[in-house]
């Protein structure tokens, strides 16, 4: 069952580990970055950027805030530079703090409904799911850009969740 806890430890942890990509992306070239590291969106760039739109669409459902402003199949491309792309990442990591900050267990109970562009239908699913979903999608695509980091020589230092959350967001069960 996902809590208001679980979501705040995810999104501390989620604000963690791009602070640290980021700063480890920062260090490499553009061409680096823009380099096709064979990963499903190409190079590290737009993986990052695609991580962004899908945080930007899923809040977009989550809290009605503004949709990307391009297609998922552009996703890859939302931001043109990297130094666009990292101020909007910290922004947003902000935002998404705040947001965990304020789920309640009603909240997480209910059902979202939403359009699906990637499907082309109204769909509903549990809000916890969609939740575990959410964090699940940023990790999933930060450990293929963390790859091509690590590969380009960079190091992002421990990357363990407990020992990136503060303890007081594990649940005490």
């Amino acid at each position: 069952m996902i809590t208001p806890l679980y979501a705040r430890a995810m999104a501390a942890y989620n604000s963690e580990m791009n602070r640290r990509m980021y700063a480890a992306a920062a260090r490499m070239t553009d061409t680096a970055r823009r380099e096709d590291g064979g990963l499903f969106w190409g190079s590290l760039h737009r993986t990052l950027c695609h991580v962004m739109w899908g945080d930007e669409m899923w809040m977009a459902r989550f809290d009605g805030s503004m949709k990307p402003t391009v297609k998922l199949k552009d996703s890859g491309r939302l931001f043109e530079r990297f130094d666009d792309l990292a101020a909007a990442r910290a922004v947003a990591d902000r935002k998404i703090e705040a947001w965990a900050y304020g789920l309640t267990e009603a909240e997480i109970a209910r059902t979202l409904t939403w359009f699906s562009g990637a499907t082309n239908t109204k769909r509903a699913a549990p809000m916890g799911l969609l939740i575990a979903h959410f964090f699940n999608h940023q990790t999933h695509h930060r450990g293929q850009a963390h790859a091509l980091i690590t590969r380009a020589g960079e190091d992002l230092g421990d990357t363990d969740l407990f020992v990136l959350v503060p303890e007081e967001l594990f649940d005490p069960m």
